[in-house]
């Protein structure tokens, strides 16, 4: 649609009728591009991103369990007395 037609539009039927109309149209493209464009890509990454928060879950159990042995382990260590281990015998010179 070039100038002309526009301008005989707007004498038509007047520069408000005109441009709410372009107005209903932009607002056609964006409509259509988000469902068709934006849509299909959001719920991809919300997919992978319900992946990761159900890694994240996972690593944070096994810290939360790896965090109980070492204190088991250290109050173990902390119950039982140190034992030195035995000295080597020196071979007799003679």
């Amino acid at each position: 649609m070039d100038i002309t037609e526009i301008g005989e539009l707007i004498s038509k039927y007047g520069f408000p009728v005109v441009s709410a109309g372009y107005m209903l149209k932009m607002v056609k493209f964006v409509w259509t591009f988000t469902i068709e464009e934006i849509n299909p890509i959001l719920a991809e990454a919300n997919k992978e991103l319900i992946a990761l928060i159900d890694r994240i879950r996972l690593l944070d159990a096994d810290l939360l369990r790896l965090t109980a042995k070492l204190n088991t382990v250290l109050q173990i260590r902390e119950r039982t007395p140190i034992k030195e281990p035995p000295k080597p015998k020196r071979p007799r010179s003679g």
